[in-house]
């Protein structure tokens, strides 16, 4: 059977690095796409970007949320990398159409607003969603769903983390 890939995105505080996690628990391959993919930079040429100066604290989070993108090449190169049966991308990139159709099946986790909110207010102020300014932002992007993928599968994530990567496996067919 050959490799399979899946990505696995949503909007800030909806779990995508608890799913991430369970799975690894339970000895599956993950790629943390917030942790080591992600990066400041074109969403269209992929070209590295700092923040123009002189933006402030709202626009500077806006910028940052918009040019959080995925290397393509390694994208490419990983999923292209056979030693792993299914690998799991977890995370959110606005450059994921540059590669988006590479993925056996993308799915979205999302949850209502109550949750959200209670999820970003446990947040430390130092992690993205931890400050006020970062909560605006995500709960716009929620109720916009601007930044999530098209055509993807929406998973419920209010329910426990072990019941929604069961779901994930079942819809997969893995064990």
């Amino acid at each position: 059977m050959g490799r399979r890939n899946y990505l696995v995105e949503g909007v800030s505080g909806v779990g995508k690095t608890a799913v991430a996690e369970e799975f690894e628990r339970r000895g599956l391959h993950v790629i943390h796409g917030d942790r080591v993919l992600a990066y400041y930079g074109d969403p269209a040429t992929g070209a590295p970007l700092a923040a123009p100066p002189g933006l402030g604290d709202a626009e500077t989070v806006a910028w940052g949320n918009s040019h959080w993108i995925w290397p393509v090449d390694k994208v490419k190169a990983l999923i292209a990398d056979t030693r792993h049966a299914v690998t799991f991308f977890c995370g959110g990139s606005r450059n994921h159409h540059h590669f988006l159709d590479l993925f056996d099946e993308v799915f979205v986790l999302d949850v209502d607003l109550a949750t959200l909110r209670r999820r970003l207010a446990k947040r430390p102020p130092d992690e993205f969603g931890g400050r006020p300014i970062e909560q605006e932002l995500i709960v716009r992007l929620h109720a916009t769903k601007q930044d999530i993928p098209r055509g993807a599968t929406i998973v419920d994530a209010t329910a426990p983390v072990a019941q929604i990567v069961d779901a994930l496996l079942a819809r997969i067919g893995s064990a």
